[in-house]
C-alpha cells in the first residue's frame, strides 16, 4: 500500500470526491451533498487548527458534532453528517492518506424516543361525558370508549373480547392480547358501570336470532365489530372535543400515563397492559416527566419571563 501522510485535508477530500465519481458511481447530488458536508467538516477543523488529516482524533470528531447541534442541526442532521465523515475516514486509512481511523469508534447520534400522545385527565373526561344518548349504537359507543381508557386495551383486544371473557363478579377482563397470550384487566367503575349497561340494554338489539355470536362489541349485522369500525367511533368521538384524527392507542397512552401519575406502580401498569418488557412502560415515565414540565411552564409566573 502506498501512504502519502502529508497530503493535505483539502486535497484528499478532492481525492475521496473522485473516488465516489468514479469508482462508487455515485449521482451529482449525491457528490454535491457529500462536498457540501465536508467543506463544513473542514472548516470547523481549520478553525481548531486542523490541516493535517493525521492530526485529526476522535475528539475533534466529537467536538464537531457537539458543534452541529450547537447550531440547531436535526438529529438527523446530524446522523447524515457523521456518517459521511466514517465513510471520509475509513477511505483515509485505506488508501494510505492517514495512519488510523478516527471515527470508528464515534456513534451516530441517537435520535429522540417519541413520546406518545395522551390526553390530558380533561379532555377525557369531556370526550367520555359527551358519550351521552340511549340508542344501541350510542350505548355500544360508549362502552368501548370507557373500556378503552379505563382497562387500557389495545383495540384488537377491545376487538377480539367475547362475553365468557367478562368476569363481572370479580371486577375482571380476560384478555387476549399479543401472541395470544392472555392477561386479566381490572374493570370497575365508568366502565364496568358502561359495559353492563350496552350488554343489557343494546346488545341484544344488535344480535340476530339464529346466527349466534360471541363478540362482545357487534355490528349491526349482528357480527363481531372491526378495528376500523372502533377506529372511526374513536376517531368521531374525538372531533367532538377539538382533537382530530384521535386514535384507540392514545387513549391506551393515556390510561397507562393518568395511572402513573395517580401514583400506580409501574409493575401493575406493566402487567394490565401486557408489555413482556418493563422498559416498554418506562416510556410512561418519560411522558409523565414531560407533562410535569410543561405545567410548570405554563403555571409558573416567572417561568418564561
Amino acid at each position: 500500500m502506498r501512504y502519502n501522510f502529508s497530503m493535505g485535508i483539502d486535497r484528499v477530500i478532492g481525492e475521496y470526491l473522485s473516488y465516489l465519481r468514479v469508482e462508487r458511481g455515485s449521482s451529482p447530488l449525491t457528490i454535491e451533498a457529500y462536498a457540501a458536508d465536508l467543506a463544513d467538516y473542514q472548516l470547523f477543523l481549520e478553525e481548531c487548527g486542523i490541516s493535517d488529516p493525521n492530526r485529526i482524533d476522535r475528539d475533534a470528531i466529537v467536538a464537531y458534532e457537539a458543534d452541529l447541534a450547537e447550531r440547531g442541526y436535526a438529529v438527523t442532521s446530524v446522523d447524515r453528517h457523521i456518517s459521511v465523515l466514517k465513510s471520509f475516514h475509513r477511505f483515509c486509512m485505506r488508501e494510505g492518506f492517514a495512519q488510523d481511523n478516527p471515527a470508528s469508534t464515534v456513534r451516530l447520534p441517537k435520535p429522540p424516543e417519541k413520546l406518545p400522545d395522551v390526553l390530558t385527565i380533561d379532555q377525557v373526561t369531556r370526550l367520555l361525558d359527551q358519550m351521552t344518548g340511549d340508542s344501541p349504537a350510542q350505548l355500544r359507543d360508549s362502552a368501548i370508549l370507557e373500556v378503552l381508557y379505563g382497562c387500557g386495551l389495545r383495540v384488537s383486544e377491545c376487538v377480539s373480547l367475547d362475553l365468557a371473557d367478562c368476569l363481572f363478579s370479580e371486577g375482571l377482563l380476560r384478555v387476549v392480547g399479543k401472541g395470544d397470550k392472555e392477561r386479566v384487566s381490572p374493570i370497575s367503575g365508568c366502565a364496568l358501570r358502561a359495559l353492563a349497561n350496552y350488554l343489557d340494554h343494546a346488545r341484544p338489539s344488535f344480535a340476530k336470532p339464529g346466527r349466534p355470536c360471541a363478540a362482545v362489541f357487534l355490528n349491526s349485522r349482528g357480527t363481531r365489530l372491526s378495528r376500523q369500525s372502533i377506529h372511526k367511533i374513536v376517531a368521531k368521538a374525538g372531533v367532538g372535543i377539538g382533537v382530530e384524527n384521535l386514535h384507540p392507542h392514545t387513549l391506551r397512552h393515556s390510561f397507562a400515563t393518568h395511572m402513573l401519575a395517580g401514583g400506580a406502580d409501574l409493575r401493575v401498569i406493566q402487567e394490565i397492559l401486557g408489555h413482556s418488557d418493563i422498559s416498554t412502560t418506562q416510556i410512561y415515565t418519560h411522558v409523565n416527566r414531560a407533562h410535569i414540565k410543561e405545567e410548570y411552564l405554563s403555571a409558573h409566573p416567572r417561568a418564561q419571563l
